[in-house]
């Protein structure tokens, strides 16, 4: 089974988790590319949804949803996203896509997180994945340099202005032993708009697509 099915099998599991009246904020990514491709079979069911990024706005009203803001919306019941990387305890690393202030947002805001991922993305220790870091533009080189201070190899996405109109420097060689610790260790440093790390917002549930179906983890 290759990935790309293994990525549509877990985005279907979660159409299982929208209940009648929902109001839904989706994520942004290749997986849920899929969950919003699947989304029209639970369209009765939906309210009101809420995106992540303009990509999955443009995905989603493709789609013919209306996409609501979360000033509109208010608190989502269900948010819907993927991840880089995931532990079994729900950590996440995010923002490979480059959306992680937004996606942060609604995902905090909601009620309920589910995450879907291949198995490939369950990992032990988070790391492996470079560290996505939002910053404001004129302290990408002081945060580079702060984040060079822990040992890590931030390097600059060049080329890349998130929805936010900022910058991310994406962190190699920096192991995450302490996902809570870190994360909040990043968010001091002045300049950062957000770390892709969702360790203060963990997943409450990951669906995993592998070789031998869907397997769910409650966190």
């Amino acid at each position: 089974m290759d990935t790309s099915t293994r990525k549509r099998n877990a985005a279907k599991a979660a159409l299982d988790f929208i209940e009648p009246g929902v109001n839904l904020g989706i994520g942004t990514g290749s997986t849920v590319n899929h969950f919003i491709e699947l989304l029209p079979e639970a369209r009765a069911r939906i309210d009101n949804v809420v995106s992540s990024s303009r990509a999955t706005t443009q995905l989603l009203e493709e789609q013919g949803f209306e996409v609501a803001t979360l000033n509109q919306v208010g608190d989502p019941d269900l948010y819907i996203d993927g991840a880089d990387e995931a532990t079994k305890h729900g950590y996440l690393v995010k923002g490979g896509g480059g959306a992680l202030t937004r996606e942060k947002v609604v995902a905090t805001a909601s009620r309920r997180f589910v995450c879907i991922i291949d198995d490939s993305k369950l990992v032990g220790m988070l790391g492996r994945f470079p560290l996505p870091v939002e910053v404001v533009p004129m302290a990408q080189a002081f945060v580079a340099r702060r984040l060079v201070k822990l040992r890590a190899q931030p390097v600059w996405r060049e080329g890349f202005v998130t929805d936010n109109g900022n910058h991310i420097l994406d962190v190699h060689n920096l192991q995450i032993s302490n996902p809570l610790e870190m994360e909040n260790r990043l968010n001091q440093i002045p300049g950062v708009v957000t770390v892709g790390i969702f360790a203060q917002r963990p997943a409450d549930v990951i669906l995993i697509g592998g070789e031998e179906g869907v397997r769910e983890i409650r966190t």
